[in-house]
């Protein structure tokens, strides 16, 4: 631990262990998958994709070093419920600062499959960034908006189609698909600007879990629910952790049945709709809460 040298020093050796980590992981894991692109071959594919893996992971276990190297944190995780690395989760989170996905990495390490993120179909066409999220069979996604719709009523249910396709290689093997289902990181301007209701978090969509849980159908075994809380460090968690000021992180996570009450028509069913909102609204005022609570501790 090296977090008694000056504030200045530490941001300059974790900003550069943490740039150096990412060159290094997106080079390795996009020559992964040039690979797979170049030779689209069932004994060639598998190997690439494990491999792929295994620098996401090794690019997590660095950041969890050096969280340990930097900073003197105290870590407060309490999970309800089993896991296990032989299932399929949807995990469902609040996201408030870039270390939470370092965080999300930590926390379940060994104890179930590899997080994967939805990504944008955008981001395909960055180099390397868009490479490296093709290896690792991160699910691209490819939402229109309502305007779009209302102008060209034939792409309705384009959506809900190409995240199933999206999926479909999350189904070869046990996976965690992450929705940080604020679809923003929180900060106090978005929260005036979306009119929040809650205290601590941004209003949450509930249509991109629903099309998750439907594009998947009963791949998932369980969802996880998980709420990252930096009590001490509230408003740049990110920063603080670049100048080894992170004191505590406390994680909790519920895990959740998947019932046929969670699947449904999201788009055409009125009925389903209203009733997976209130769903979703009673899991974020329940996790606004346990945040207040914890800061209020601090």
């Amino acid at each position: 631990m090296i977090n008694f040298l000056p504030t200045f020093l530490l941001m300059i050796i974790s900003s550069a262990l943490v740039i150096i980590n990412i060159i290094c992981s997106l080079t390795l894991i996009s020559i992964t998958g040039l690979i797979k692109f170049i030779l689209p071959f069932a004994p060639v594919q598998r190997p690439m994709r494990q491999l792929a893996d295994s620098l996401l992971n090794l690019w997590a276990c660095i950041n969890t070093c050096m969280i340990s190297l930097i900073n003197k944190v105290e870590w407060d995780i309490k999970i309800t419920g089993d896991l296990n690395k032989s299932s399929w989760y949807l995990l469902i989170s609040n996201h408030h600062s870039w270390t939470d996905i370092v965080i999300l990495f930590s926390v379940f390490s060994n104890k179930i499959p590899l997080p994967k993120f939805f990504v944008k179909q955008e981001i395909i066409y960055i180099p390397f960034v868009g490479t490296a999220c093709w290896a690792l069979d991160m699910p691209f996604m490819k939402r229109y908006s309502k305007q779009l719709l209302a102008k060209k009523p034939h792409l309705k249910g384009k959506d809900m189609e190409s995240t199933r396709k999206a999926c479909s290689k999350a189904k070869l093997a046990p996976t965690t698909i992450v929705n940080f289902a604020e679809g923003s990181r929180f900060t106090e301007h978005k929260k005036q600007q979306t009119k929040s209701p809650y205290q601590y978090l941004l209003p949450p969509k509930s249509g991109g879990i629903a099309l998750s849980l439907a594009s998947m159908g009963s791949t998932f075994n369980k969802i996880l629910d998980v709420t990252i809380i930096y009590p001490d460090n509230p408003d740049s968690p990110f920063k603080d952790l670049l100048q080894g000021k992170l004191k505590r992180i406390v994680i909790r996570v519920e895990t959740i049945e998947i019932t046929t009450e969670l699947q449904g028509d999201y788009e055409n069913d009125a009925t389903f709709k209203h009733n997976f909102q209130q769903w979703v609204t009673s899991l974020w005022q329940r996790k606004d809460q346990q945040i207040a609570t914890y800061n209020q501790q601090k």
